[in-house]
Order: structure tokens, then C-alpha cells, then sequence
């Protein structure tokens, strides 16, 4: 074979290298997060994460999410409301919430569900809270602990001034209770199993009960079955 033989070879190596990139790009961006977006980084445990949907048209979905029939209770579907006060979002609600609470430090993602759940894979960006935390009595000192963790302060009780300034609206007092100040306090998203488990529900009850403000609270009612439906990506955590 000639050198001109061998560079035409090469030329037509490269052309073909090119064209299977090429290819191979664009069927990765056919399946979008929704239009317009291919994909999102969320840090999850110090490290960043790519989320982006199974690029695979012949994906399904398979394992425990894939099930139908399971016996209720507990296992029953769950109202699309947790409270009338508090949203409940969809998947573009929480890429919105990952791209401006998770990166500004402004909200925390909350997978509300037990342990061993959360060890087999979650959300990235979430931390795990399991439900039953936030179940405990109001004056919990570990419920406290989150709370405070969530950029709320501990209140003195008002004196007589601020209590009178409160009663005839001359103070914004819209985020205080007796306990507690969330003026501060992060903005949080809830989720669990999917629409048949009731874990982040009670998590979201028991945050509302201990004062946390409704308009600081989302409900992601989807949760890891909508999550894995989508094809999402998922992680194992570390810890």
C-alpha cells in the first residue's frame, strides 16, 4: 500500500470517526429532562453528579418500583395534598429547586425515608432524614436539633410590646412562633417511595406540627418510583 493509499485510508478512518461521534451525540440528546434541558449537576456528598434520563428507547423499568399490586395498607395511594398550605411539585419543579435552592445553599432535599431504604439508592443531592424524626414530640431535643440545623433560631418568648406591635399588624411575624424564628429557615423538599408510601407525608405533618412555616415546605409525591420511571439517574451513597 502506497503512502497516498494510507492517508486516503486514514482520511476515511477519521470521516467515519467523525460521523459515529456525531451519531452518538445526537441520540444522547434525544431523550431530554424536558425541552430544552439534557441535563443538570447536583453535589451529592462533595462530589459532583450528572442527572440526565436513560438515553436507552428500549429501557423499562423493572424490580420493586415496577410493581402494581401491593396490599393497602399500607401500602395505599396517598392524596395528592399532604396540606392544603404546603405545594406539592413535579420532576421539573425539583431540577428547578436542585439548580437554585440545592447550589445556593437556600434548600435541602429530604429523602424521608428509613435507612435501609436510602442505602440502596436515592436522589442525588438528597440527605437522608428518615420520617420518624420528625414524628417525635414538638420539644424533642433531636427534632430541635434539625430544626435549628434548617436555619431556624430559637425564640424568647415575646414581651408585652412585641406581642401588642403583633396583634395590631405592625410587625412581620408571618415566620415566628412562640418557639421558634424561620425567617431564615432553608426551604425544604420531602420525598419518598412514590405515591403509595406515606413516610414523607408524616415527616411533612410532623415538621408543620413543630411550626416549620408551610410556604417553606415541598412535597415531591412522586418520589423514587416517578423518579425511576423517568429513567433519572440515582446513586449509591458512600456513608
Amino acid at each position: 500500500m502506497t503512502v497516498k493509499h494510507k492517508r486516503y485510508f486514514a482520511r476515511v478512518a477519521l470521516i467515519i470517526a467523525a460521523i459515529s461521534l456525531f451519531m452518538a451525540s445526537s441520540v444522547a440528546a434525544d431523550v431530554l429532562l424536558y425541552d430544552g434541558k439534557p441535563y443538570l449537576h447536583v453535589i451529592h456528598e462533595g462530589r459532583s453528579i450528572k442527572i440526565q434520563r436513560i438515553q436507552d428507547p428500549g429501557y423499562e423499568l423493572k424490580g420493586y418500583f415496577a410493581k402494581t399490586a401491593r396490599k393497602c395498607p399500607p401500602f395505599c395511594i396517598q392524596p395528592i395534598t399532604v396540606d392544603p398550605a404546603v405545594k406539592t411539585i413535579g420532576e421539573i419543579e425539583l431540577f428547578h429547586f436542585m439548580e437554585n435552592n440545592l447550589r445556593e445553599e437556600t434548600g435541602v432535599l429530604i429523602d424521608a425515608r428509613t435507612p435501609s431504604w436510602y442505602k440502596k439508592g436515592t436522589i442525588p443531592g438528597s440527605v437522608n432524614y428518615p420520617f420518624t424524626l420528625f414524628t417525635q414530640d414538638e420539644n424533642a431535643e433531636q427534632l430541635n436539633a434539625i430544626i435549628r440545623d434548617f436555619g431556624a433560631k430559637p425564640r424568647q418568648q415575646p414581651g408585652l410590646l412585641e406581642k401588642t406591635m403583633q396583634e395590631l399588624g405592625l410587625s412581620d411575624n408571618r415566620y415566628m412562633t412562640d418557639s421558634w424564628d424561620f425567617t431564615d429557615a432553608k426551604t425544604l423538599v420531602l420525598w419518598c417511595n412514590g405515591p403509595a408510601c406515606g413516610q414523607s407525608p408524616r415527616a411533612i405533618e410532623g415538621l408543620l406540627n413543630a411550626g416549620y412555616p408551610a410556604d417553606k415546605i415541598l412535597y415531591y409525591r412522586g418520589g423514587m418510583q416517578m423518579w425511576q420511571l423517568w429513567g433519572l439517574t440515582t446513586v449509591v451513597p458512600e456513608s
